[in-house]
């Protein structure tokens, strides 16, 4: 298994790893630099977890596959492949390095878009459905974390095509089990279904809903008995007509939504009806350049400058957190981050945290302990993480039994339908992602106190920050 650090070279000395752009449960996307001409590129391959697995050989297939479906796309708005190569048996795909974050991380650094800027950058994404779809393929994966945005400019790229298939309208085909709950619609959790471009038009639909809301959506599988709230619920500054376009794009029947992405384009700006708006002419696919070729990568950002920054608006020292995290010592770190929110918090003399001490909780020093776990699980683990994942399965402030055991299942701290003790959680990499930190869930210390269960003090409102 091979993981790269920083100076590492590929192909004969032409690439040099700078440093982990962002990762997943698939993938690991790397800033290198190509010698010979200075360029910035990012490096994708598969993480050292796949690398371990029995059916590696499958998912580099797959791996391979994307490469190819990306060197087939020409396109402003998809991200461009400039080689893929082989070494020592692991593939790697050199993409365009495109500065900025993905629009998850956008949007919790700045918040929700103003309506016309979301617009513009559905219109753009839209626009590369289009293209794609053009070339016979389903992205199934159109979500916030796989859309890029430049800083200073709204021309967003659509990347991680890792579950994209070639699809043929009205055939029912088998289909891999891979998708992202509260973007995915109905038919793509069932593995013999009829998909066109109205599946990718539900995900498109669900990514302007988060951008505008900064809510996930509620999963398609429990909106049979939890209704969507429109859009207009969480931000009312959003107009009628896109609050109904996003509602008539998710609509659970694929026979009820716009069937194409120009459909759906048109009911968000009505205005243009010549074809000026997401029916723009197709571009050929690129033939200048012989490719070679991953699955979803999160693309949560580790940079390396942030690993040193420890800041605290209550002097809280986080120096041994992140030795604890640098040397791998996730149960060590897990009970250190505990004991540096209570001193954060500045709890009352009791010694634990109440859900008014979460609320209260000092953004630089939540977001210096996310940004650890971040950086040393390589996008795996950290509130951030658990955050998407609780509010997928439709997770909010507020306690609810349903949910929060889903949580569990989805996250690791629940085996068999019961809650895992403390002793019995697993302290690795192979914990699955969002798996940690879990001590917070489970108790807290309180040094010489005995201990408190966290589901009493309600661990489902510090996963509903909005600064995480």
């Amino acid at each position: 298994m091979r993981h790269l650090n920083p100076g590492e070279t590929l192909q004969n000395g032409r690439y040099t790893i700078n440093s982990i752009l962002g990762a997943g449960g698939f993938g690991i996307t790397y800033l290198a630099i190509e010698n010979l001409s200075g360029t910035q590129l990012a490096i994708k391959t598969l993480n050292a977890t796949v690398q371990g697995k029995p059916n590696f050989s499958d998912l580099q297939n797959q791996f391979i596959k994307e490469a190819f479906l990306l060197a087939k796309c020409s396109h402003p708005h998809v991200v461009t492949v400039h080689n893929v190569f082989n070494e020592d048996g692991l593939w790697y795909m050199v993409m365009e390095y495109i500065k900025g974050y993905d629009l998850s991380v956008y949007l919790q650094q700045k918040g929700i878009l103003k309506e016309n800027d979301g617009l513009t950058i559905i219109q753009k994404i839209g626009e590369a459905l289009i293209y794609v779809h053009s070339q016979g393929f389903l992205h199934r994966d159109i979500k916030p974390h796989n859309i890029l945005l430049p800083p200073n400019t709204l021309e967003a790229k659509l990347i991680d095509f890792g579950i994209a298939r070639e699809f043929t309208a009205g055939e029912t085909r088998t289909h891999t089990g891979y998708l992202t709950e509260g973007y995915a619609p109905p038919e793509q959790y069932e593995e013999k279904a009829k998909r066109d471009t109205y599946t990718d038009v539900y995900a498109l639909a669900a990514t302007l809903y988060n951008i505008l809301t900064d809510q996930v959506p509620i999963p398609a599988q429990y909106r049979s008995y939890a209704a969507l709230p429109p859009p207009q619920q969480f931000n009312n500054k959003i107009s009628d007509r896109v609050n109904n376009a996003i509602l008539k794009g998710m609509e659970l029947k694929p026979a009820n939504r716009p069937q194409t992405i120009q459909e759906f384009l048109s009911l968000l700006s009505p205005i243009n009806k010549g074809g000026q708006r997401g029916d723009k002419p197709v571009q050929k696919p690129r033939r200048d350049v012989i490719y070679n070729v991953s699955t979803p990568v999160n693309n949560v950002p580790t940079p390396q400058q942030k690993r040193e920054d420890l800041s605290s608006d209550r002097n809280v020292d986080y120096g041994r957190l992140r030795d604890f995290l640098k040397a791998g010592k996730w149960q060590e770190a897990d009970k250190e981050t505990a004991k540096v929110m209570l001193q954060a918090a500045n709890p009352s003399e009791n010694g634990w945290l109440r859900e008014d001490d979460i609320d209260n909780f000092p953004c630089t020093d939540l977001r210096t302990i996310n940004q650890l776990w971040l950086d040393y699980s390589e996008g795996k683990f950290g509130f951030s993480v658990q955050k998407e994942i609780y509010q997928r399965l439709g997770g909010t402030r507020y306690y609810n039994q349903k949910v929060w055991q889903a949580f569990g299942d989805q996250v690791g701290w629940r085996k068999g339908g019961s809650w895992l003790s403390y002793k019995d959680i697993t302290f690795n990499t192979s914990g699955g992602v969002g798996h940690l930190p879990v001590y917070l869930r489970c108790c807290w210390c309180v040094f010489g106190m005995g201990w408190m269960r966290m589901e009493y003090c309600g661990l489902w409102s510090l996963l509903s920050r909005r600064d995480l």
